[in-house]
């Protein structure tokens, strides 16, 4: 399945517009996954970069109040981590703090996703892409993509009191970790 969606997503001469078709027929079907086990197999086994990062954006548009229209970037990326409460209501009796950590998880495998969207140019057609690595073209960046270290720090600053305020104090050390990796 995983190697079929990625070759769909290759297909079309605009990887971004057929990630885009692709992740909007399958996210009814990521929200009813039932265990954070099934999701993260399926999330983290997926070959396309692409298709991962439209999938998981579709879950963090659907997790916020009020849903962005930035497009997919970094500056996107911290509103989410701004914006965003815990992903999917569903999960049962798992405890709160487990589910910030599947939403923090899930905000580590977008940014790292993202940034290999951007480094192997997979936004691109496949020709073009092979051209722009036998040139050894630059990353491009969008204008959303310029974020500063204070950005990053308040928005890390603002997600911790709000966690502080919702899980209590100490926050559990699993969330810990992950906000670390985040930052």
């Amino acid at each position: 399945l995983q190697r079929m969606l990625s070759l769909a997503v290759e297909v079309d001469r605009s990887p971004n517009c057929s990630s885009c078709k692709i992740a909007d027929v399958m996210f009814p079907f990521i929200l009813n996954i039932p265990l954070r086990s099934q999701r993260e197999a399926f999330l983290t086994t997926m070959d396309s970069q692409l298709l991962r990062c439209k999938l998981l954006e579709l879950l963090f548009q659907h997790s916020c109040d009020l849903p962005t229209t930035l497009p997919l970037s970094l500056t996107q990326i911290l509103y989410f981590l701004s914006h965003s409460s815990v992903l999917l209501p569903y999960q049962g009796e798992t405890a709160t703090w487990q589910r910030w950590d599947e939403t923090l998880q899930y905000l580590s495998l977008l940014l790292m996703s993202y940034q290999n969207v951007i480094l192997e140019h997979l936004r691109s057609s496949l020709s073009d892409r092979m051209e722009l690595i036998v040139q050894k073209a630059k990353p491009k960046l969008q204008d959303n993509d310029d974020i500063s270290q204070r950005d990053i720090q308040i928005t890390m600053e603002n997600l911790i009191i709000r966690l502080q305020q919702i899980l209590g104090h100490p926050l559990p050390l699993q969330i810990t970790e992950k906000l670390c990796m985040l930052r």
